[in-house]
């Protein structure tokens, strides 16, 4: 018995060292969401890291550190270690438009190394249920035919939403009167009440008012359209909108010199959980079209957005200070 008890004291004490190491081994990943519980980038991150821990075995931690439109949890990000463990759920606020409007504590292009595109959120063209068009085609009618006579909706100047709208406006030559409106919710209200005309804003946002039939909704921003909105053609589709392609994307940035073995697991990770169904049907839940793009080619669409959407600030001399 004695000899017994030694024997297992002795396999405990060699066991320690290994255990030790897989602790360590296993030290939590931060996703660092600067944004407050709820918003599109906090949900989308939360469903990543709850299946990157069960894929990985080890904790993944989502962290809110909101504040400046997103930049103080950027800003932290970009400081952080480059060792794979603190990670940032990034958004196009942030990262592609803050630093084309305003001054940055942070170069998003030089501080950040990519990782992996979550997917990205659509955007819909919605008129009150009264508004003179039922169909994209007779909206660009009217409203080119109309210049300056009709309004519509932002979540403020400078937003997504309001640039998204100048491109489309640009492209189908039309002419209106912007609202800017703190948020979605209230721009899209003013919509449903006939006081502002039209707006162009996230599916997410716009959902719940399309199924209710207090708003209709005539094109969706992606070309090829979207599995969230099936049957909502893409204003691509439109006089003048050929080709016309863009959302909001939310991913995973790393601070710069995070080394690239660290990220290309990360990457295919991320990758594997987004192509599993229960994967989609929670992004989609939370207004994600899950499209994954890995490393370069996320950097590449990150370069094909900043160039777009630099296009239209410079086209009309939008600066925030």
């Amino acid at each position: 018995m004695l000899q017994r008890r030694a024997l297992v004291a002795a396999a405990a004490g060699m066991a320690l060292p290994s255990l030790a190491r897989a602790q360590q081994q296993a030290a939590p990943i931060r996703f660092i969401i600067p944004w407050p519980p709820g918003q599109a980038a906090d949900l989308a991150g939360r469903v990543v890291a709850r299946f990157l821990q069960e894929k990985l075995n080890q904790p993944v931690v989502p962290e809110n550190r909101p504040g400046a439109g997103g930049m103080i949890g950027t800003d932290f990000v970009a400081k952080g270690a480059p060792d794979g463990t603190t990670l940032l759920v990034a958004s196009s606020g942030p990262v592609t438009i803050s630093p084309l409007l305003q001054r940055t504590p942070y170069d998003a292009e030089r501080d950040f190394a990519p990782v992996c595109n979550f997917g990205a959120a659509p955007f819909v063209l919605v008129t009150g249920p009264n508004f003179p068009a039922s169909t994209l085609a007779e909206f660009i009618t009217t409203v080119r035919a109309n210049p300056d006579r009709y309004s519509y909706s932002s979540s403020g100047t400078g937003a997504t939403a309001h640039l998204i709208s100048l491109m489309f406006h640009a492209r189908a030559g039309l002419k209106s009167l912007h609202v800017p409106f703190q948020g979605s919710a209230p721009g899209l209200t003013a919509v449903a009440g006939g006081s502002v005309d039209y707006s162009i804003e996230t599916w997410a946002a716009s959902a719940g008012l399309v199924q209710q039939g207090r708003l209709r909704a005539l094109g969706i921003s992606f070309a090829e359209g979207s599995s969230l909105a099936p049957d909502i053609p893409p204003l691509a589709r439109g006089d003048g909108l050929a080709g016309f392609d863009i959302g909001a994307w939310i991913g995973l940035l790393a601070p710069a010199a995070t080394p690239l073995p660290l990220r290309e697991k990360l990457a295919n990770d991320v990758a594997a959980i987004l192509a599993t169904p229960e994967a989609k049907e929670r992004c989609a839940a939370v207004g994600l079209d899950a499209r994954p793009h890995r490393l370069e080619d996320f950097a590449r669409f990150l370069q094909t957005q900043r160039g777009a959407f630099q296009a239209v600030i410079q086209a009309n001399s939008i600066r925030l200070d």
